[in-house]
């Protein structure tokens, strides 16, 4: 009698214990940051990184190159988007994200000022756009968000108006009706939202009357002054400078370019050319920000690399 007593009470200890423990691992997985639309080891964050890397490292290669790998995979981002990728392959490309443990790239074309884009998760719906832009455009979708990789003309304000105006023309043709969209790159222009800092600078319009003046191409500026055209038409599609956002009032200004590692030669004043965009579905989902400007990356390349965290629970 007491066996079969005890027998029940086990068998019920047991049933109990196991729709406890089934109950916490139920609640764990719905908490946990790690599980973010069902999908398993994905976090809810996205960490995107844009960089311009200076002629593929042909140029003041070493320790440069090995450096960069070595920050990159510091800096554990998420999707990675690449310019001036001179004389790298797609497997040049895969061999470096691998460093900082992308599985995942694609890169634009061969020769030329290649742009390109890596990942930890799976890139899908890639198409290459080189038709009316000077570098081209790589465009492709991750997790649900499409990405742009953007490398504007780099001396003519009208040609990157109109690589503007390709360029919104390809997000409008998208095929999701309220697409979620990041541009991020060298645009080689500039932001009405920094305005206030290049009025106060003439030095930046004395810089350019020199080009514009001995290269027939070279189109800096319209009629004598700082041109904003090419980000007033991204601004004016709704689209959101995540650091521009982020930044308060009071804030220092920070620019992309040039740094310290070409200060052998005079590039002009500081200007913030680089960016990253996201569309207006996204802006809430934008937690962090900014321009990664410090010891470190003022030698890794002539640009400054920029970072957005996006949190895709949010979306």
């Amino acid at each position: 009698m007491y066996d079969a007593l005890r027998r029940k009470s086990v068998m019920s200890l047991s049933w109990r214990t196991y729709l406890s423990l089934l109950a916490a691992a139920v609640i764990c997985s719905v908490m946990s940051p790690r599980f973010v639309f069902g999908q398993p080891g994905q976090s809810q964050e996205l960490k995107v990184i844009t960089h311009n890397v200076w002629y593929g490292f042909t140029r003041k290669p070493e320790p440069r190159h090995g450096e960069w790998k070595q920050w990159m995979a510091r800096q554990s981002p998420d999707v990675v988007s690449l310019q001036e990728l001179n004389g790298f392959s797609a497997n040049d490309l895969a061999e470096d994200a691998a460093s900082w443990e992308h599985s995942y790239s694609e890169i634009l074309k061969k020769g030329g000022f290649p742009t390109g884009i890596t990942s930890r998760y799976p890139i899908s719906d890639v198409r290459r756009i080189q038709e009316g832009f000077h570098h081209g455009l790589l465009r492709c979708q991750i997790r649900g968000v499409w990405f742009y990789v953007v490398h504007f003309h780099p001396s003519n304000y009208k040609k990157r108006i109109e690589e503007a105006r390709l360029l919104k023309q390809d997000i409008t043709h998208l095929p999701d009706e309220n697409p979620l969209v990041v541009l991020a790159g060298d645009f080689n222009a500039f932001s009405p939202e920094d305005e206030c800092h290049y009025g106060k600078d003439a030095s930046l319009i004395s810089f350019f009357e020199q080009p514009d003046s001995t290269k027939s191409s070279a189109r800096n500026l319209n009629h004598g002054a700082i041109d904003y055209g090419a980000i007033e038409a991204v601004l004016g599609h709704g689209f959101i400078d995540v650091v521009a956002s982020q930044r308060s009032a009071d804030s220092p200004y920070v620019g992309t370019f040039p740094t310290q590692l070409i200060d052998d030669k005079d590039h002009g004043p500081d200007r913030r050319i680089d960016f990253i965009f996201v569309s207006p579905n996204l802006q809430e989902s934008v937690l962090s920000a900014g321009i990664l400007r410090h010891a470190t990356t003022e030698l890794l390349s002539d640009h400054i690399p920029v970072v957005a965290v996006i949190d895709m629970a949010k979306k």
